[in-house]
């Protein structure tokens, strides 16, 4: 369903207005469903487990603690649970990702808000909250308002980059007005053929790839200049995706070669990662040219290989959903976080609107933390990351 049939837009600017000054105040961030900055930080010091685990803003956490800085988590309702809010205030969350169904007004997002930063404010991590959605443009908005046009729009305007680039400028400042600071857009698919996966809901710039290379920087560098954290996605690419392949149902195998998909599905990357984006989201599809047996998101050859090491990204990873019908053979939600985790995936998104939800994947990432099924350093590292990431938005 898409939100823009409400009338928000006619009184958006002035109530949003008011909105932001509360919210420089103490407020966090809400959105909404439809379907489903500066440079990126510096890599970390690679430290010993014993410096790690318990150095800078870190210190004194507990497990349960750490792994809650690499759960975003989400909520059914108008109404934020207090399971939620009592795990924000134990520091066992590191944000919220908002949908349709979260919202009603803007009166009840400020109250939401409120709540939101005052559960945080008694928390033992000083870091912001990350409040995301997807507002990627067109069909695909999860507030009314900019951007208006979707991404093939963008794409076959008469100046892309511009439109690319006012498009950015107006989804950060629309998200910044409500208080979020964080949007998992733009996609960087670029789309094989015409009515496909990527393609159907108008999500992709164009089936060629320097134009959504050339949009997509634009798009980043525009919004993370409102101070709202960019998401390039779906790394490598579902770009080659039939119609009927979605991840969020079922399992997806790309069989794009590695001269194809490095030659066209990656292309847009580098550009990203030169304008500084903050976040990379990785693909739940199964790429056989780069490991026939995980998806994406689960593959250390992809996030550890592909993406930090032959392109050089050093910023913050973030899963798709890991409730996602493409991860049914592996195990429980919890078990599917370890895997992400093990294969370098910083972020896990628990987006079922259920908390219990989040709650397991804590669980499950402290347990193998302890349990040294995760590497003390390396998992260290992956906080730092998150937090140096919500020490830049507000």
């Amino acid at each position: 369903m898409d939100d823009t049939g409400r009338n928000d837009d006619l009184t958006a600017q002035g109530r949003r207005g008011v909105l932001k000054k509360m919210l420089v105040l103490g407020a966090a961030a809400p959105l909404a469903g439809v379907l489903s900055g500066t440079r990126a930080a510096p890599a970390q010091p690679r430290m010993g487990p014993r410096m790690g685990l318990r150095s800078a803003a870190q210190a004194g956490l507990s497990s349960q603690q750490l792994a809650g800085q690499r759960v975003i988590f989400s909520y059914p309702g108008l109404t934020v649970p207090d399971t939620l809010l009592q795990q924000i205030t134990a520091g066992q969350a590191a944000g919220v990702i908002f949908f349709g169904g979260n919202i009603s007004s803007d009166a009840q997002i400020a109250s939401v808000i409120q709540q939101l930063r005052a559960a945080q404010q008694q928390s033992p991590v000083p870091s912001p909250l990350l409040l995301m959605t997807d507002q990627e443009g067109g069909l695909v908005r999860r507030l009314p308002g900019a951007p208006v046009l979707s991404e093939k729009q963008i794409g076959a305007s008469a100046d892309p980059p511009a439109a690319a680039s006012d498009a950015g400028t107006g989804a950060g400042q629309n998200l910044a007005g409500v208080g979020m600071n964080v949007n998992l857009a733009p996609v960087l698919d670029v789309y094989y053929k015409t009515g496909n996966f990527i393609d159907q809901y108008q999500r992709s710039y164009s089936n060629d790839a320097q134009v959504v290379t050339a949009c997509g920087q634009a798009f980043i560098t525009a919004q993370q200049q409102t101070g709202v954290a960019a998401t390039a996605k779906h790394f490598p690419g579902l770009g080659s995706a039939t119609k009927s392949q979605n991840t969020d149902t079922g399992p997806v195998t790309l069989r794009a070669s590695l001269s194809g998909l490095r030659g066209r599905d990656e292309v847009p990357y580098p550009a990203a990662i030169a304008a500084g984006v903050k976040l990379i989201m990785a693909s739940w599809a199964i790429y056989p040219a780069f490991d026939a047996t995980r998806p994406a998101g689960l593959s250390q050859a992809v996030v550890q290989g592909e993406l930090r090491s032959r392109l050089g990204y050093q910023g913050v990873t973030i899963t798709d959903a890991i409730e996602a019908g493409a991860l049914a053979a592996f195990g429980s939600d919890g078990q599917r976080a370890v895997l992400a985790a093990q294969a370098g995936m910083d972020l896990l998104l628990c987006s079922a609107q259920d908390p219990p939800e989040g709650q397991a994947v804590v669980t499950a990432l402290a347990g193998a933390l302890d349990g040294g099924q995760l590497d003390s350093a390396d998992f260290n590292a992956a906080v730092q990351r998150v937090t140096a990431l919500r020490g830049t938005v507000h």
